[in-house]
């Protein structure tokens, strides 16, 4: 594999959020495949032609039906703040 399509499929797992070795593997032989035979450039190389590299996490999100939950209420929890510290004076045993 030569260096340009290995940085051109560190770069896209870089930019998918993907952190493993797999990853980069897989970019950098779809780089390759995209250059073709006698095409040599540095746009084909470093990934800038083709399909973007899409997040999973973003493709999971986009298709979660939006939340109408209302948000927590932490007014119980006002009560316990209420509640007076003991004088220096008195012991509190």
């Amino acid at each position: 594999m030569s260096h340009d399509h290995v940085v051109a499929g560190i770069a896209a797992a870089l930019r998918a959020g993907a952190l493993t070795s797999d990853a980069v593997a897989l970019e950098a032989r779809r780089a390759a495949e995209r250059e073709g035979p006698g095409e040599a450039g540095p746009d084909t190389a470093l990934g800038r032609i083709g399909s973007p590299v899409i997040s999973l996490t973003e493709r999971r999100l986009a298709a979660l039906p939006p939340d109408s939950r209302p948000l927590p209420s932490v007014a119980a929890y006002d009560q316990l703040l209420r509640h007076t510290r003991p004088s220096a004076g008195r012991p509190t045993s």
